[in-house]
């Protein structure tokens, strides 16, 4: 098996330019849906709570497993 761990994390600051959450969001979903088509096993994200766009893994969760349909999806570390 083979999978990836938050991605679409790494890399957004807060500057001038960068990328906004919603869009970070939509990327990391994007990305679930390649790595789906290219037979990636799994895909998981895990709390970032200073992290704007990944305060909330949930949400992004239901998003990639709406898009796609073999790929699992699921949590890396909900810190409490």
């Amino acid at each position: 098996s083979f999978g990836f761990l938050s991605f679409g994390h790494y890399g957004h600051g807060r500057g001038p330019g960068d990328l906004s959450a919603a869009q970070a969001l939509q990327d990391a979903v994007e990305i679930a849906v390649g790595a789906d088509e290219i037979g990636v096993n799994g895909a998981y994200w895990r709390v970032h709570h200073y992290a704007r766009q990944a305060a909330a893994p949930v949400p992004v969760l239901a998003a990639a497993g709406a898009r796609t349909k073999r790929i699992e999806v699921g949590t890396g570390v909900i810190d409490m």
